[in-house]
C-alpha cells in the first residue's frame, strides 16, 4: 500500500544559487523537507513542504527533558542519472531501536520509506553528480508536546531534510585517546542516535582540540582501557594484517557503515576480529611497528583514516602504507553505493 502523501512545493526553487562544484557538508538545504506528526495517538498523514522554520511553544518537552533522535544516510547518482539509497531498512530499524529508548513513538516503516523516496523524486535535481559528492539525508524525531512536568511527551514530529554535501573529512587526522570522560555508560543510551550523546561529547572534544587534536578516541565508562568508538564514528584498528572492531553494546553505535565493511572485509580476504581493544594493546603495537591503521567508520565521511593518536602526553604517527585496508574498503564500499559496482548484499536501493 502506498502512503497518501500531501504536497506542497516552492514557488521558486533556490538550486541556481548553489555551486554544486564546492558544497560544504550538511550546511545548504534542499527545497523541501517531509514532515509528519504524531498526535492523538496515532501518526499523521505526511507532508511534503518548502523547507522552512518550524514553530514550538516554549514549553515543548524537546527543550527540557530531551527526547530527540536522529540518523543519517545518502543518496546517490550513478553515471546514467538513476538515484539509490545504501541499506535505508537499516536506517529506518535504527531509528526505531532509538525510538523505543527513549519514548517516543515508532515511525511506520512505510512512512519512512514512501515519504522519503517522494522526498528524494520532488528534490531529485539536488543530488550532486560530482565524485565524492552525495545527498545527505537527515531523518529526526523529537518531542514537540507541551509541558513542564518530567514526563514522556504527548505529541511528537518526524522530519526529513536533504543537504547536498561534498566529502566530510579533509586532510590528516589526528586523535585523543580519552582518559577521563566517557561517551556513554551501560545502561545508557549510547547505542542509540539520541541528540543528546553528541552535545555531551562536545567539551571532551573542545579540550581536545585546544591541545591540537581533530577529535577524541572513546573509551569505556568503567576503566578507561578498552578502545570504543572514534569522534561520532565506529574505529577500526589494523594490527599487522587484521582489521579489529569493537563489539556493540549499550555503549557503541551499530554502525551501518561498520557492518558493511566487517562483511566487505570477510568476503575480500582480510582477516577480522570483533573482540575488545585495550589500549594498552594499541600502544604496543604503535612502539613495536604492528600497528598498521586506524580509521573512524560512519556514513558521513564513509571512512576517515586517523594520521596519528595521542596517550598519556605521547604521539604516536601511524605509517603511511602504499595499499591500506581504508583505501580499499572505502572505494568498495562507495563502488557500491553509486552503482560502480555488483551489489552482491542487496544494499542498493533505486529510487524510480
Amino acid at each position: 500500500m502506498t502512503t497518501t502523501i500531501e504536497i506542497q512545493r516552492v514557488e521558486n526553487s533556490k538550486i541556481t544559487s548553489v555551486d554544486f562544484d564546492n558544497l560544504p557538508f550538511g550546511s545548504v538545504y534542499s527545497d523541501h523537507m517531509l514532515t509528519c506528526d504524531f498526535k492523538d495517538g496515532a501518526w499523521q498523514t505526511p507532508k511534503i513542504e518548502p523547507f522552512a522554520p518550524i514553530s514550538l511553544d516554549p514549553s515543548a518537552k524537546i527543550f527540557h527533558y530531551g527526547q530527540s533522535i536522529f540518523e543519517g544516510m545518502k543518496a546517490y547518482k550513478d553515471k546514467d542519472g538513476n538515484t539509490m539509497l545504501f541499506r535505508p531498512l537499516d536506517n529506518c530499524d535504527r531509528l526505531n531501536k532509538s525510538a523505543e529508548r527513549l519514548v517516543i513513538p515508532q515511525i511506520p516503516e512505510d512512512i519512512f520509506m514512501d515519504g522519503l523516496k517522494a522526498l528524494l523524486k520532488i528534490d531529485n535535481a539536488w543530488i550532486p553528480k560530482k565524485e565524492g559528492s552525495s545527498l545527505y539525508i537527515r531523518p529526526f524525531m523529537f518531542a514537540s508536546g507541551n509541558g513542564f512536568h518530567a514526563s514522556p511527551a504527548d505529541a511528537y514530529k518526524f522530519i526529513i531534510c536533504t543537504a547536498p554535501s561534498g566529502a566530510y573529512f579533509a586532510g590528516k587526522v589526528k586523535v585523543l585517546i580519552e582518559e577521563k570522560y566517557a561517551r556513554a555508560a551501560n545502561g545508557g543510551v549510547g547505542f542509540a542516535k539520541a541528540g543528546g550523546n553528541y552535545a555531551a561529547q562536545f567539551y571532551p572534544t573542545k579540550l581536545a582540540i585546544e591541545k591540537g587534536y581533530n577529535q577524541v578516541i572513546w573509551t569505556d565508562d568503567n576503566t578507561h582501557q578498552f578502545i570504543e568508538e572514534a569522534g561520532a564514528m565506529n574505529i577500526f584498528v589494523r594490527i599487522e594484517n587484521t582489521l579489529i572492531t569493537s563489539p556493540t553494546s549499550d555503549r557503541i553505535l551499530d554502525g551501518i557503515t561498520r557492518k558493511s565493511i566487517l562483511q566487505i572485509a570477510a568476503d575480500n580476504d582480510i582477516e577480522t576480529e570483533v573482540r575488545k581493544i585495550s589500549v594498552g594493546e594499541v600502544v604496543a603495537a604503535a612502539k613495536n611497528g604492528s600497528l598498521k591503521e586506524m580509521f573512524g567508520a560512519g556514513t558521513a565521511a564513509v571512512i576517515s583514516p586517523i594520521a596519528g593518536f595521542g596517550y598519556k602526553e605521547e604521539d604516536f604517527d601511524l605509517p603511511v602504507l602504499e595499499n591500506p585496508f581504508a583505501t580499499k574498503l572505502k572505494k568498495l564500499i562507495t563502488d557500491i553505493q553509486t552503482n560502480k559496482s555488483e551489489d552482491p548484499y542487496g544494499w542498493r536501493v533505486f529510487v524510480k
